[in-house]
This record gives C-alpha cells, structure tokens and sequence, in this order.
C-alpha cells in the first residue's frame, strides 16, 4: 500500500512535513490549493480516516501512523488559531517518497550507527562510540543545544545543583558547584560538550522516516521484530537518505507540546501560549495572566510573572513538591546519598509508572529556594483547581485545589521522613531543621467559575506538557499507547536503541546526571551489534 507525502504551509509561513498511509488523502487534498485551516482540517480527518479505514481492510488493525499524523495536524492548527490559509503542496507517492523540496541531497551512503538527535543523549552516545571507533553520524533537526536555546524562558536555570551535570569527559567546568546555570551557561555547556570531540553532528537535518532495509516488501507496513532489523536500516531525512547497521533514537521523550482540546473554545480576543513559547511577562498583553497546570513548568512561570507584579491566576494540578533545602543540605546532595538517584526503573514502587509522573516543583532561581504556592496566594496570587470546561470568558475549575496543596505538602514530608531516617541510620551530625508549617489555606475548594473578563485575563499559558511522536519510526518497537518497549534502551528489534528517555533506566536517564552512564552501557551494546553485521566498521571513524 503506497504511502503519499506532502508538505503545508502554514499561515506564517511555517511548513510541515506530512504523510498519509495510502493514496485516500488524494481524493481530499489538491495540490497547490489553499484553505482556510478549518476546512484543511474537515479534508485532513476526512482523508487520513479513510486512508486508515484501508490500512484497517487489508491488516485488520488500524493505523497508528494516520492517528498520530492527524494529531500533530490538530495540534498545529491549534497553534495557528484556526485562522488563515494553509496551502498543499506537491503529493509524492511512495513507500519512501520524499515531500522536501531539496533537489540535491547533501546526506547519502552508509554508517555503521545513525543517532537521530543532537541534544545530550545524542552527543554523549556520540562521545562513546567516537572513543570507540566507530562509524557514525548525528543528525538534529535544529541546532546543538536547540530546546535550551529556543524553548526556556528568559530567568530559566537549572532545579538540580551543576555537580549532577556529568557529560562524559565534561563534567561541570565551573566554580559554582552548588549553584543552578542559567539558560545561556547551559547552552554553552552543551555546546562545548560537543566541540571538545568534534561531534559528527548534522545539525538542520529532519529525519522523516526509520524503517527497515528491505527491498522486497513493496511498503508492507507489517514486521516482524527480528525480521526488521535484520538487513539494517534505511534513515529517510529533508536532505537525502542513509542507510546504518543501527540506529539509535535520541530525541528524548517530549516531542509536540500538549494542549487541551478545550483551547479552542477560548475566546479569540484572549492571547494563548503553551509554556515553550513562553520568554517573559515583558512581551504579554497588558492585564493578568492565567497559567494552567503546577509543574515545574507552570510553577516557575507562575513565579516569574508574579515577581514581574503580574496578576497571576493559577489553576493548580496534581504535581507535588519538594523543599530546595532540608537540614543543612540541598535535598538532592541528600537523595543523591541515600541511592535515590541509583535505583532502577524496576525496582521503583510504581513500576514504569513512573515515567509518566509529574516532576516535583522547585527552583534553582536566585541560588535555590522552594516554590511555595501557598505564599505566592498571601501575597496576591490567584490559586484556582485544574481547569475543567471552557464556555467563552467563562471557565469552570475542578474543586480540588485543597486537596491538590495538601497532597503535595505530604510528598514534601515523606522525603523529609526518608532524609531523616538515613541521617539517623547513618549517625550524621546534621542540624534539626522544623517542618513546613502552611501560611495560607484557601477559603473553599477552589472550585467554581472564572470569568475572564471579570478577572481581566488577557492571556492563558498552557504549562501542559508535551507528548510523544513516534510516527515517523516504521519499525514494530512500541506499545499500545505508542511508547517504545526497551530494555534499559534495548528494544525488540535488534540494532534499534533508544537513548534520554524519562526512566529509562533510573530518575537521571533523561538528565545530566545519569546520561553519561546510561549512554556507556547503550554504546556496549551498539558497538557488538555493529561488530556482529560489519567488524570493519570499528575501525571506520565518521
């Protein structure tokens, strides 16, 4: 079954590679026309149901590749406003048609491993397998660094202390070693990382696709996991295509911004932004702002508008907290001493679970200090519960704000119970230190409705999160919500790796503080794979 690819350009300008799994989109889509994004969006869901509706006749499952291509269309929409054209371009059909404009492919030929992604898991496997001789070569879509660079805020630092950033080889180079980098220092840390070896990154380089390198199966979409890796790979980008003996995908686990479908019943007079966009409160609307969702995120933002003398609303979640300092210590140097940091996935009490749980809000803004949304509320901010329905101005907020503050409080205090149980296990002279002692409790539930107007809110940041997009990875890795299935970042088709996922194998996978070591054990088992298909390829360096 052909697969077609095409490109949109969005109002701004912006363009989208796109792919739909048969030739259906056709039927719906004119090349060269445009639309007003509403009606691009009636024709995609049309098109790309009915495309899936023949993957469903010929497989008897449904596609997951039109499921997921349609939710990053209805999340650029989202992010568009539903206004303006959008226009089509040229539709390629192919099982590896390219929809890139690109005449002359700068990438070709073949590499032992490819690494797709040029952020810290991808440059720290790439310093491993550079130590190793092995052949390889990085590809990133932006540049080295690019989401510190282009997706914090302008006060954003650090929440864990400069000694956990331990890259291989380049471990923190300054004189502040409890401290927390700043944006910029981070950036320059990554990015000094990369030159200190001569990383063979790529950068600017979109991969489309990763499938398996087969030539005798015209576009079957259906593999078998052995069978999948077994010839090697073929790594389809926007500047031409490679093949490699493995591949290992290091993009982290937080691709698309999440923003709730409920976004678009805001009125359109109201400014809204997920919270990587967000740079400072200068660049706002006049009036007060509603934040939306109490993650490290959410809260740090809520923080940074409320010290600019912002009216802040926040409508908090179910994210606990953590104290910066207890007893003497900063609480990770303490974490860090009890193993906390060392236990793995599996031995974790909720299981692989907990990959998908809130991070604890903190700071490392101004040297450190606790994010205490009970104080923000005595001096002036607005605390609301999660936000449940949107009707206009009108909004309604769940009744769980109670529930939600005390609930982090108890976090806070069973990691203040665990501290106090290995200082007394291990004889520590340490200071007593009181507990937290609530300063504000709110009159009701905070439940109830909010009306925009009435509060002069002119904006909503969406602090939501993000969510996966694994689509453009044709290979049978994933589970049924679409996340990979891994051993410690082994997956089931041999010669596939992934790399900085949250959890992946302990709380420091996807962070400096256990990248390097995560990277070490996944670059023994690239380098055996690559030994088993291509010994030669040892002794290759990129």
């Amino acid at each position: 079954m052909p697969e077609v690819h095409f490109q949109l350009r969005w109002p701004d300008g912006s363009v989208q590679q796109c792919s739909s799994p048969s030739t259906a989109i056709e039927r719906h889509l004119a090349p060269g026309a445009s639309y007003p994004v509403e009606e691009l969006m009636r024709r995609v869901r049309s098109g790309l149901h009915e495309a899936s509706e023949r993957v469903r006749a010929r497989f008897g499952v449904a596609c997951t590749a039109a499921a997921a291509q349609l939710q990053q269309l209805e999340q650029a929409a989202l992010d568009h406003g539903g206004e303006g054209l959008a226009t089509v371009g040229p539709l390629h059909r192919g099982a590896s048609a390219r929809a890139s404009a690109d005449p002359a492919p700068r990438l070709a030929g073949h590499h032992a491993v490819v690494v797709v992604g040029g952020g810290q898991a991808g440059l720290a496997i790439s310093w491993h397998l550079t130590r190793a001789g092995i052949d390889h070569v990085v590809l990133e879509r932006h540049r080295i660094a690019h989401s510190w660079r282009e997706e914090r805020w302008r006060s954003f630092c650090l929440v864990t202390p400069n000694w956990q950033c331990q890259l291989p080889g380049h471990p923190y180079p300054g004189d502040d070693p409890d401290g927390f980098m700043v944006r910029d220092q981070i950036v320059d840390y990554v990015s000094s990382f990369a030159a200190s070896f001569d990383a063979p990154v790529h950068e600017g380089v979109r991969v489309t696709a990763v499938e398996p390198l087969a030539a005798d199966r015209s576009g079957d979409p259906c593999w078998d996991a052995d069978e999948a890796g077994r010839h090697g790979f073929r790594v389809v980008t926007d500047a031409g295509e490679l093949t490699a003996d493995a591949v290992v995908l290091a993009v982290g686990g937080y691709h698309v911004p999440s923003r709730p479908r409920i976004a678009e019943r805001l009125p359109r007079t109201v400014t809204q932004l997920h919270s990587s966009r967000y740079r400072s409160a200068d660049p706002l609307p006049d009036g007060a702002v509603l934040v939306v969702g109490s993650g490290q995120s959410g809260a740090q933002i809520a923080e940074d508008l409320h010290l600019a003398g912002r009216p802040v609303h926040l409508a908090v979640g179910t994210a606990p907290r953590v104290a910066r300092f207890y007893r003497g210590r900063d609480v990770v140097a303490w974490l860090h001493d009890i193993g906390h940091y060392d236990m793995p996935i599996e031995d974790h009490p909720e299981g692989v679970g907990a990959r998908h749980e809130a991070n604890h809000y903190v700071t490392g803004r101004d040297g450190g200090r606790d994010i205490d949304l009970r104080r923000f509320a005595s001096e002036g901010m607005a605390l609301h519960g999660r936000l449940d329905a949107i009707d206009g101005p009108r909004l309604t907020m769940a009744g769980d704000l109670r529930r939600n503050l005390d609930a982090a409080d108890a976090t806070d205090d069973r990691i203040k119970d665990g501290i106090d149980r290995w200082i007394a296990a291990q004889a520590i002279d340490a200071p007593e230190e009181p507990r937290y002692v609530p300063l504000w409790e709110p009159e009701g539930d905070g439940g109830g409705t909010l009306d925009l107007d009435a509060a002069g809110i002119r904006t909503v940041i969406w602090a939501t999160g993000f969510r996966s997009d694994w689509s453009w990875v044709r290979l049978p890795a994933f589970d049924g919500g679409g996340y990979p299935v891994h051993r410690r970042g082994v997956t089931s088709v041999p010669g596939l790796f992934v790399l900085g996922l949250p959890w992946l194998h302990t709380w420091g996978s996807g962070r400096f503080a256990g990248i390097a070591r995560d990277a070490e054990h996944l670059a023994e088992r690239v380098r055996a794979r690559v030994a088993d298909r291509d010994p030669a390829a040892l002794r290759r360096v990129a």
